[in-house]
């Protein structure tokens, strides 16, 4: 299986300072949907998960489980 480097993503540094960017907004609207992100954001601790679920507003993520 391929790794995903969710983490380093470029385009979510381009998000991060810019969110209303055309690239910003492809990013997000792409991690609405990516497997990648997904499996990312199930590997990561419950609070680093919830604090990048409240930040990029993926109500999906903002479980405890």
């Amino acid at each position: 299986m391929a790794k995903h480097d969710c983490g380093t993503c470029k385009f979510r540094a381009i998000y991060d300072r810019n969110p209303r960017s055309i690239w910003g907004r492809l990013w997000r609207w792409h991690a609405g949907f990516c497997p990648g992100w997904k499996r990312y954001m199930i590997s990561l601790p419950v609070k680093e998960r919830l604090e990048l679920a409240q930040r990029y507003n993926m109500k999906k993520f903002m479980t405890n489980e």
